[in-house]
């Protein structure tokens, strides 16, 4: 048990004064491994006649780590104001002014009830407490800054909750922090890790810059700072944070559209389109061509990326215009992708859609991030509260798809877990392989064609032989047969005749299709599914199952057109190729 106490006794006899047991609790986050707690007014003086007490755990089979950023208690002999741990077997304390304090506890427990009670006093912050299980052993506090360490590459784990502890950062993501700043804060304000959630930092320290930009992003206000000897910035997989944090909205295939514009009429008229609703934008922003309240939920900002992306982050601004005092104060978003429903983003603990906060006016930027990010390609982001009026620029942030980066965000599952959805929120549609589709083209098919196709030249070689024998006298080709025409079907054997034969026809459409154009008699008599379709009817070359059955009547037309030039050469006096024809 931990407790804090400044009555006269270590006990809860205070409580039958009136106090309450989360009277004297400040700032309190926990999640599931790992979390942060106060007194109350913290960093300030804690009330008088106070009592806090909560039981802190971790997942079972796990050990507790509790570590003290901060203990300032007036009391030296902990008789009217302490802190205790008490578990089920062991009591840790209590900590008071002049009693030493750990900086670390590792319990051999999962559970301990913290327990800090204050009576009267004048001065004091009172305490600042993080836990974590025992899988996180570099548990740091959310007081931690960069200046406490001297490596350059360092990794640490910061505590869900640390977002709203008072502290100064500097900087931002691109350009690094201060080396002043508070590590954890600052990692939440770089969107590195959700403040709700906690999570492991990896931190790279280098030169300082002249000058640190701050800005508004994920709740936290970094400031801007001067020259440092050193600055930080956050690593990942041997990159920064950064790596995947440029701008989306620049790509040349990105289309932003809207549920309404509004065009003002003050003075010039001035079209508020959602086609000016990128933030480098000079113009006006997009803004809502209704003001009321009631068409809240049909407003939104649309952004198409033209391919599936990773999203893990959006910036946003009001109107950027100081006679038009238009700005969003908070807003959701929602994302799809081709075929589906659209899905509404939620928080990582609550499971419950995420409400982000917006601009505070119509100028300067605010950055949110998305923790785990958003892999769509359709965005769309819905206000939910305004000033005056609806009025957006907007700039995502992210990168393409890569082997490594390309797992989905929002799965099915528990209600503990990170990013679930509802069932109505999934995918609609999905492409599944026909079992009748074949996956490639059939070589044999391919092959034995060209194999004819190549003897069909050869007896065209042979044939042009005989005829020069034949001018000179030969005895195997009578006049009769020469006045038949019986081989001009073979001299011309790509001409439009009614003969085995194939052309092959090329639309002018941009993207050349091939097509297959069977006009034999002999090749509609091969199959009876033929039958229905008209004369020269065209197949497109690449479908099947039309191709195969093309390649098949091509196989057979080759196949006779080669019988009967071998028949030409054989030693009879009459053609009867000419004799066929006549028919």
């Amino acid at each position: 048990m931990l407790a804090f106490s400044s009555l006269n006794h270590v006990s809860i006899p205070s409580l039958k004064h009136g106090y309450s047991k989360c009277d004297g609790c400040g700032h309190i986050v926990t999640y599931q491994d790992s979390g942060t707690m106060t007194s109350k007014n913290y960093p300030g003086t804690y009330p008088n006649h106070t009592v806090c007490e909560k039981t802190i755990k971790v997942p079972k089979g796990k050990k507790l780590i509790l570590r003290l950023g901060d203990l300032d208690i007036e009391s030296q002999t902990c008789a009217s104001d302490y802190l205790l741990f008490t578990s089920s077997s062991d009591q840790y304390g209590p900590y008071c002014g002049s009693i030493p304090v750990p900086k670390e506890l590792l319990l051999n427990t999962n559970e301990v009830t913290v327990r800090f009670e204050s009576g009267s006093h004048i001065s004091g912050r009172g305490f600042l407490l993080t836990y974590a299980s025992s899988d996180h052993p570099d548990l740091i506090t959310c007081l931690e800054r960069a200046n406490h360490y001297l490596k350059t590459e360092y990794s640490k784990f910061c505590p869900a909750g640390c977002r709203d502890i008072a502290g100064d950062i500097s900087g931002n993501l691109v350009d690094g922090y201060r080396d002043t700043s508070l590590l954890c804060k600052a990692a939440i304000h770089a969107g590195v890790i959700a403040d709700e959630l906690g999570g492991q930092i990896h931190v790279l320290q280098s030169k300082g810059i002249s000058r640190y930009e701050g800005i508004l992003a994920n709740g936290v206000l970094s400031r801007d700072g001067s020259l440092s000897d050193k600055r930080f910035l956050f690593t990942s997989d041997g990159h920064t944070a950064a790596s995947c944090s440029r701008s989306l909205s620049l790509e040349p295939d990105t289309q932003i559209r809207a549920s309404w514009q509004w065009v003002s009429e003050t003075g010039e008229q001035v079209h508020w389109s959602p086609g000016q609703a990128q933030l480098q934008d000079q113009d006006p922003s997009w803004a809502s061509g209704d003001s009321g309240k009631t068409r809240r939920q049909r407003e939104w900002l649309e952004t198409d990326l033209g391919e599936k992306k990773k999203i893990t982050g959006i910036m946003t601004t009001g109107s950027t215009q100081s006679n038009f005092n238009f700005y969003v104060k908070s807003f959701v978003m929602k994302f799809k992708n081709n075929n589906s429903k659209w899905r509404t983003y939620k928080g990582i603990a609550s499971n419950k859609e995420k409400v982000f906060q917006g601009n505070s006016n119509f100028r300067d930027p605010v950055r949110n991030n998305f923790i785990p990010p958003i892999v769509a390609r359709y965005v769309r982001v819905v206000p939910q509260t305004w000033h005056q009026r609806i009025a957006l620029k907007v700039e995502l942030f992210g990168c393409r798809i890569t082997q490594g980066n390309d797992s989905l965000v929002f799965r099915k599952t528990s209600p503990n877990t990170v990013g679930s959805t509802e069932r109505e929120d999934e995918t609609i549609t999905k492409s599944v392989p026909s079992p009748e589709m074949p996956t490639g083209i059939n070589s044999t098919a391919v092959a034995i064609p060209l194999v004819l196709l190549a003897l069909l030249v050869a007896g065209m070689g042979i044939f042009a032989v005989l005829r020069r024998r034949k001018k000179k006298g030969n005895p195997y080709g009578s006049a009769k047969a020469q006045k038949t025409d019986c081989w001009k079907q073979i001299k011309y054997p790509f001409a439009r005749h009614q003969s085995a034969e194939f052309t092959i026809s090329y639309d002018n459409e941009k993207e050349v299709t091939q097509k297959l154009d069977l006009i034999t008699s002999d090749m509609a008599e091969a199959g009876s599914h033929q039958a229905d379709t008209p004369t020269g009817a065209r197949a497109e070359l690449w479908q099947w199952p039309r191709y195969h059955d093309n390649l098949e009547a091509l196989n057979s037309s080759v196949t006779k057109v080669l019988v009967k030039t071998l028949r030409g050469t054989g030693k009879h006096s009459s053609c009867p190729c000419g004799r066929r024809a006549r028919r």
